[in-house]
């Protein structure tokens, strides 16, 4: 039988609450780690941008990345082709105006895929990077990257495919950290690292 003081001792014992804190945090983190799992959609504009960019550049061939030096010989001579792991930004998304993904035409923004070989690391991996426009109107959505010709220089060549507010961006900016540490953790899976 528990009388009415060791009742109130065990009331009052601070590690007790401690325990009933923590038991609560944890089944709220579990509870919130469940319903936004990787099947969730992003629910702004942005994030199903960006994912939809993500997913569009991930499923191309390596072969149609064919930029900056690097060909589809490069990529692989495996009969299996690697996963290529891509992170982007957006810079903007024309018409600017809208609110709903199947709204969007283009979207100017910037990629960095690593070409996932197995146990090749990342800093070895052949990669393909650069200021990309997206055609949302096809489908699937047309790639479009920026290239230097031999008459144009890449700067030039980006001020003519971008819109001025997009270009300012383009010659700044690339990945933010977070999206280039969600890159690196992902590459490394496919990877097998």
């Amino acid at each position: 039988m528990v009388s009415r003081e060791s009742f109130a001792g065990w009331y009052r014992n601070r590690f007790v609450w401690v325990a009933v804190i923590v038991l609560t945090v944890s089944a709220g983190a579990v509870v919130l780690l469940n319903r936004a799992g990787p099947e969730a959609e992003p629910a702004d504009l942005q994030g199903q941008i960006v994912s939809r960019m993500r997913t569009t550049l991930e499923q191309v061939d390596p072969g149609q990345h064919n930029h900056a030096g690097h060909g589809a010989q490069q990529v692989t001579t495996e009969e299996k082709k690697p996963p290529v792991i891509c992170g982007v930004r957006v810079y903007g998304y024309e018409p600017a105006e809208v609110t709903a993904l199947a709204d969007v035409r283009t979207v100017y923004g910037f990629h960095l895929c690593g070409v996932a070989e197995q146990k090749r690391p990342w800093d070895v991996a052949v990669k393909l990077a650069g200021p990309v426009i997206m055609d949302m109107s096809t489908e699937p959505p047309g790639i479009q990257v920026v290239e230097a010709t031999d008459d144009v220089m890449f700067t030039d060549r980006l001020r003519q495919m971008f819109p001025d507010k997009y270009a300012k961006l383009a010659l700044k900016e690339a990945l933010d950290e977070s999206e280039m540490a969600d890159q690196r953790r992902r590459y490394d899976a496919a990877a097998g690292l």
